[in-house]
């Protein structure tokens, strides 16, 4: 009997059909074209070259780049301070939570001088979306740090060579079954998140000689989110850095599941075989054992901002970390940061995964001088409680996922908090638009989801609250403790958790006023009878897709707010009604009975085909 072959999904079928890479020779067609004439699979496939097309901003792409360990150059930032400001009000840049920049307002007829001037650069945007190994995050203050233990610099880049075949793209890696995380941590504050990446390489000792530990697994996503474990492993810092992660990537790109989404990244293949057998095949493959790990690791301290003035391990030479509102650049100021860099120092610049930049290298001579700069009034060198601490996902400014608005949002929020109470320390606020956690919540002290509430009778958009989320020494995820907390109602909530949890204060003579909150409790529905690959009784006020997750019927869905089109299925019998418009759903698709299961509430007796 021949065994039939396993059915793929809609994002495996067009990799099995043409690599990602491929359509890196068809960029000058594309550009002559316009986006428009652009084959639909073919403008996701441009995700493999950092190019991404977004519904929300038709023709108006994102470029993301490669920055390993966070760092670049200031001839680097100016030059694409020059790309974005060609776009005028649609060209910004944004600081992501791996390090990096990503470019927006860019047009497709620009990418082929783009990528020119990008490897005159010795810049690469390669490989950096879909299922390909994301930015290499490292110390922002490496090489410059006085207590660091090693410089990760040269290593992470290293690392990414390996990867993407030195920015030029490398098949052996295009298509793995998820999306993967790297970091390399060679300081003591753990400022990489080690937790949260896929393989982390943490500081120790072995018998006096410098080393890693190795953690796997970490990651989030809007079903799950699991910290990293241990490998028990320890590697030189060497090229047995970069033979591990080929190795794990070839195991994960080989065997890692590729059914459904949602359950394809490296834990959920760990968890399927295993540590001991996961560790074995790395192993076999690297054809020597694998040393065990030292008995403790170095990441010793808590968690460091490196806002502020900082003396280098240089003599005479000192580092600047300045606070970027959310991570957000518009063209003026990267200019501004480039000049900043040469005029006063080397013309270093560092980001980090808290969306800030250093410049790094000021001698003492040109620090007062420096202190005097107008960038330093929207970028300061002082952190205030809130806003110096907030770190925000793009939101749905320009992301399709994301079901309510962050960066804006997040910095306006702190901002009028702070101005209403003392707030005796940092409190770090993470905004994240939707359950795919882009934004982290739950590393903050207070972290917030993107969701939906109902208010007065309407859709409102909302967040759900995590905390508890630790980072530095013995880190660990936040857990969520409110739901659906109504956008305009969030402020008294905010209030009312730094005065419980972080000794907050009202200002003298601020009285508030905040009136009753109106929003409603979710009302039961009517007992409906729902059919997938079994039949429930459940409750017409919550959505195909709820009521399939509480009976334990798996239905991949990334935005959960009827945007992305994931969730989609054929309705077999029956009627729904949303909450929402299904804008991800075509005409065609509409006739042919799809429904968007994330907002589909089912009427009466309903079965889905799955």
């Amino acid at each position: 009997m021949v065994s039939q072959a396993p059915k793929l999904n809609r994002f495996e079928k067009y990799k099995a059909e043409k690599d990602g890479l491929e359509v890196k020779h068809q960029l000058d067609h594309f550009a002559q074209i316009g986006w428009e004439g652009i084959d639909a699979d073919d403008r996701n496939r441009l995700k493999w070259l950092g190019i991404f097309f977004r519904p929300v901003t038709p023709g108006k792409f994102m470029l993301r780049l490669r920055l390993p360990n966070g760092t670049m150059n200031a001839d680097q930032m100016r030059s694409l301070a020059e790309m974005v400001q060609r776009y005028g009000e649609d060209g910004s840049a944004d600081i992501t939570t791996r390090q990096n920049l990503q470019l927006r307002g860019v047009r497709i007829e620009d990418i082929p001088s783009i990528f020119k001037r990008l490897e005159e650069l010795g810049m690469t945007s390669m490989q950096s979306g879909m299922d390909n190994v994301r930015n290499l995050t490292g110390s922002p203050v490496a090489g410059i740090d006085a207590d660091e233990l090693f410089d990760t610099r040269e290593l992470n880049q290293q690392v990414q060579d390996m990867i993407t075949n030195s920015g030029q793209g490398n098949k052996d890696f295009t298509n793995l079954p998820r999306k993967f995380n790297i970091a390399i941590e060679g300081g003591r504050d753990n400022s990489i998140h080690a937790e949260i990446n896929d393989i982390a390489f943490v500081p120790a000792f072995k018998d006096g000689t410098f080393g890693f530990n190795v953690v796997v697994g970490g990651f989030f996503s809007a079903t799950r989110c699991e910290a990293a474990i241990p490998l028990n492993a320890w590697v030189t810092p060497d090229n047995a850095v970069v033979d591990l992660c080929r190795v794990v990537l070839e195991v994960f790109r080989d065997n890692g599941s590729r059914k459904v989404r949602q359950k394809s990244r490296l834990m959920w293949l760990i968890d399927d075989w295993g540590i001991e057998k996961f560790r074995a095949s790395l192993e076999e493959k690297l054809g020597h054992p694998l040393q065990t790990a030292a008995e403790k690791d170095e990441m010793d301290w808590d968690k460091r901002t490196h806002i502020g003035l900082h003396k280098q391990k240089q003599a005479g030479l000192n580092y600047a970390g300045v606070v970027v509102p959310a991570g957000r650049f518009q063209a003026d100021d990267m200019f501004e940061l480039a000049r900043l860099a040469e005029v006063y120092g080397d013309g270093d610049i560092r980001l980090t995964v808290e969306q800030n930049a250093i410049i790094a290298n000021i001698p003492d001579s040109r620090l007062e001088a420096f202190q005097q700069e107008s960038l330093l009034k929207k970028f300061p060198l002082l952190a205030t409680p809130l806003v110096g601490s907030v770190v925000s996902c793009t939101g749905a400014q320009f992301c399709k996922f994301a079901i309510v608005e962050t960066k804006q949002r997040a910095i306006q929020v702190a901002q009028e908090v702070e101005a209403e109470m003392d707030i005796p320390q940092p409190v770090r606020m993470h905004w994240t638009g939707c359950p795919n956690s882009c934004g982290q919540p739950q590393v903050a002290d207070i972290g917030f989801m993107g969701t939906k509430a109902r208010k007065n009778g309407k859709s409102v958009e909302a967040v759900n609250i995590f905390m508890g989320g630790r980072v530095g020494k013995d880190a660990h995820l936040g857990e969520q403790v409110m739901k659906a907390v109504p956008c305009e109602d969030l402020k008294p909530v905010l209030r009312q958790l730094l005065v419980e949890q972080f000794n907050a204060k009202l200002k003298e003579g601020v009285v508030i006023d905040d009136g009753p909150s109106e929003t409603e409790e979710a009302a039961a529905g009517e007992m409906v009878k729902v059919s997938f690959s079994q039949t429930v009784q459940a409750d017409s006020s919550k959505s195909l897709l709820e009521i399939a997750e509480e009976s334990g019927v798996a239905i991949e869905s990334s935005c959960k707010s009827g945007s992305c089109g994931t969730c989609k299925h054929k309705l077999a019998k029956g009627e729904v009604t949303y909450d929402g418009d299904p804008d991800a759903l075509s005409e065609e698709e509409k006739k042919e009975g799809y429904v968007l299961t994330c907002i589909a509430y089912p009427k009466g007796e309903v079965a889905l085909e799955l």
